[in-house]
């Protein structure tokens, strides 16, 4: 690999900050991995970085990115019903799903138009519409920085939760080296997820039937229709996780609003949207300076512009603080910040 230096990260990353490390690689072949062990004695600091669909850099980086471009789809198994893919981490999400869709393969039709590579996406445990990423994963397949081997990891090595996994908690970041993803999809499907509203909704407008490519089509016009374009102003998608909260509190809130929308998920736990919280708070549409609340979707912070990382994660964090005031409700971030 070679190394760069001081190299501008505006156009690496969704927010679209501008930002500077001290040193830039390109991984593009598994023969790469060897030379990251030394690169991390070298440097003070070591990331990997995806898509950066999910980073705030909040500052100039001090050490060096390595960015991930491992592509390429093997197929493992197939047989009537199912068919299992071997696929590279660097490669982008939609792709997969767009090839997954072409196909009638089953299974990731709701993750459509979800930023990011394949690699990231156990990390974050990505999920959408009432399906995880989880649900279809059999393995993960990760290169162990420090004693330079590859290990395969089941789908319980992984410790899914929501928008969580082994390789997310802080004591294995930058531990592992993700290389390739197993999936197992369902070939020519006839049982779907559509408990959302929003899909039946849209399929009912669009006059179709659930399909696999009904379903990814739906997805992505409400993708569009909620989401601003990375491409057309810097976001990260949605910037908090849903907070889950004690069903006690839950019916505590909802005797004072009665109209606050609420996902049961088990007897003891009650998952609220972060946007409808955020809303309630006056940010939705609200600009402070450059950053700001997306006016269709609350649950999005933007980059105006010219906005830094600082000043983006500080708006968060009054995001935050406001929500709590307010609802007794600490909201999480999804978005990593950079540096830590």
């Amino acid at each position: 690999m070679q190394v760069y230096k001081n190299v501008d990260l505006q156009a690496h990353h969704t927010f679209g900050i501008e930002v500077y490390c001290e040193a830039f690689a390109v991984l593009e072949k598994k023969a790469d991995l060897y030379q990251l062990k030394s690169l991390r004695e070298q440097y003070n600091n070591f990331f990997i970085l995806g898509g950066g669909s999910n980073v705030l850099f909040t500052s100039n980086y001090p050490g060096i990115i390595v960015q991930n471009k491992l592509s390429g789809i093997e197929v493992l198994y197939e047989d009537a019903a199912t068919i299992r893919l071997k696929v590279a981490s660097g490669m982008n999400w939609h792709e997969l799903v767009m090839t997954a869709v072409e196909k009638n393969w089953g299974g990731i039709e709701n993750l459509s138009l979800i930023p990011g590579t394949v690699g990231a996406s156990p990390i974050q445990n990505i999920g959408a519409y009432g399906v995880e990423v989880k649900d279809v994963i059999k393995e993960v397949e990760a290169f162990d920085l420090e004693k330079e081997e590859l290990i395969t990891f089941s789908k319980e090595d992984c410790q899914f939760g929501y928008r969580d996994s082994i390789f997310k908690q802080a004591i294995n970041k930058e531990k592992y080296f993700i290389t390739d993803v197993v999936f197992q999809l369902k070939k020519n499907p006839t049982e779907f997820q559509v408990s959302y509203g929003d899909i039946i909704k849209m399929m009912e407008i669009n006059q179709v039937e659930p399909s696999v490519k009904n379903i990814s089509d739906a997805v992505i016009q409400i993708r569009q229709q909620k989401l601003p374009d990375p491409k057309e102003i810097g976001n990260s998608g949605s910037f908090f996780k849903n907070p889950e909260i004690s069903s006690n509190q839950a019916q505590q809130l909802l005797a004072k609003y009665p109209t606050m929308p609420h996902y049961k998920i088990s007897d003891s736990i009650t998952k609220i949207p972060a946007a409808w919280l955020i809303e309630q708070c006056g940010w939705k549409g609200l600009k402070v300076g450059q950053t700001g609340n997306h006016a269709q979707q609350a649950l999005v912070i933007v980059n105006y512009g010219k906005a830094t990382g600082e000043e983006i994660r500080q708006h968060a964090i009054n995001v935050q603080q406001s929500v709590l005031e307010k609802f007794d409700i600490q909201l999480q971030p999804e978005v990593n910040f950079i540096p830590y």
